[in-house]
């Protein structure tokens, strides 16, 4: 698979529940709508919780991959 492009990224690799969705909040706020943010992380609990602020706040979750060791979310910012 050929990695989405992206315009910010969000590094929350080490970081537990709440604080990677926390983090990504405050990131979509400071972006323009259409932009796309990259996150890293490595909270299994991101797999659920990060689709979830997406479908909720509607931002399009254009891409999720995964490592041994790492998940990545491709999020471009909904039109608010």
């Amino acid at each position: 698979m050929t990695e989405p492009t992206y315009d910010h990224e969000l590094d929350t690799r080490g970081l537990r529940c709440p604080e990677p969705v926390m983090m990504l909040h405050r990131q979509m706020r400071a972006m323009q709508k259409g932009e796309t943010v990259r996150v890293l992380a490595t909270d299994p609990a991101t797999q659920r919780d990060i689709p979830q602020f997406c479908e909720f706040l509607q931002h399009e979750l254009v891409a999720q991959t995964q490592t041994e060791e790492e998940f990545h979310y491709y999020i471009c910012k909904a039109g608010r």
